[in-house]
């Protein structure tokens, strides 16, 4: 008689967690994932509430068809999210296990960044069927084209630089718009090549401050009397004198960011003597509802998804290739951040000045 008893069950009830930074078409992932798992693939379907933090304390629910009902355009998402790290949590990892087999969830959809699907990849090394979809609004990760929330976010700093253009002109003033890019810049490129900024600074390239100065008083005296200067959260100068960042470490170790657009328009006010107001988006950026890109980039990428778990493609990530959703390895998709084509860069500074 054949030994069976190393083989794994079949998969028949599939968790699905939201990690990390919340962004606009979460829900839709869960909508799409729940609807083809029930209709289409007989799973029973169970949200876990606030990413691994859910899965580690048994925060777990049933989802059904009236659950996603209507989410579609809501931004934010129903089950909640957290930034937290099971590897760095005693016993944490444990905790997983025995509330996977308590709810028999045979598989795991993760929906996040670089640290949710990282996770996701340490925890199919050790033997749990996982499934990534990458979130992220500052489109900084690898082996994709898009992440869902980005054009949302692209789209919402556009507007912001169309109204902060009509104040900045009809005052005179520099007008410094902070935006969301811990390392890499997409966003601040993106939108501001499509809100017209006049300088974007970014992460991928350390700016000088002297020379941003000087650019801004020739823009003024050839008529130019107003500026508008795009700054990626993480971008620095070449002096280390005006970064300022908290010491503050989150759950994965990194550095909690913001107040580069504070600290560098009062250094533009001081060495121009031009008048000179910040903005930081902020958490702007990530809330409200996901545009149509968004929404349609997130229910292919929930279809998909959940379509690699019926295979049993597991330790795989969807990811959007040309206009094609594909698999690619989660260890690889993880490995390294997507920055910053330096191209469009260059395109971008076309219109610098």
């Amino acid at each position: 008689m054949e030994n069976n008893h190393s083989a794994k069950p079949p998969v028949t009830r599939v968790g699905i967690l939201t990690g990390g930074g919340d962004c606009p078409g979460l829900n839709a992932v869960i909508r799409a994932v729940v609807r083809k798992g029930i209709l289409y693939h007989k799973f029973d379907m169970l949200g876990i509430k606030n990413g691994w933090l859910g899965l580690m304390e048994g925060n777990i629910v049933p989802l059904d068809l009236n659950s996603i009902s209507g989410i579609l355009p809501r931004g934010g998402t129903i089950l909640g999210t957290s930034r937290t790290n099971p590897f760095k949590i005693e016993g944490g990892v444990g905790k997983i296990f025995s509330q996977l087999k308590k709810f028999e969830i045979n598989a795991v959809v993760a929906v996040g960044g670089e640290d949710t699907l990282g996770v996701a990849n340490k925890l199919q090394d050790q033997g749990v069927n996982c499934v990534g979809v990458p979130k992220t609004i500052d489109n900084d990760l690898s082996c994709t084209d898009y992440t869902f929330g980005f054009d949302t976010a692209v789209s919402i700093v556009t507007e912001a630089l169309d109204r902060l253009h009509t104040t900045a002109e009809a005052h005179h003033r520099v007008m410094v718009c902070e935006v969301m890019g811990r390392h890499a810049g997409w966003i601040a490129v993106e939108g501001g090549l499509a809100g017209g900024a006049d300088y974007i600074l970014i992460p991928e390239m350390p700016f000088d401050i002297n020379e941003i100065c000087s650019q801004i008083t020739k823009r003024h005296y050839r008529g130019k009397e107003f500026s508008i200067v795009v700054v990626a959260e993480g971008a620095a100068p070449k002096e280390d004198s005006l970064t300022t960042q908290s010491e503050e470490l989150d759950a994965f170790g990194h550095v909690r960011l913001g107040g580069i657009g504070y600290v560098l328009s009062k250094e533009i006010e001081k060495r121009t003597g031009f008048e000179t107001r910040a903005t930081v988006l902020g958490h702007i950026q990530r809330g409200g509802s996901p545009t149509a890109f968004d929404r349609i980039l997130a229910t292919r990428f929930g279809v998909a998804a959940i379509d690699l778990v019926q295979e049993g493609r597991f330790g795989h990530m969807v990811s959007l290739q040309g206009n094609k959703i594909l698999p690619v390895p989660l260890a690889e998709a993880v490995a390294k951040i997507k920055t910053v084509d330096m191209e469009l860069y260059e395109l971008a500074k076309v219109f610098f000045g």
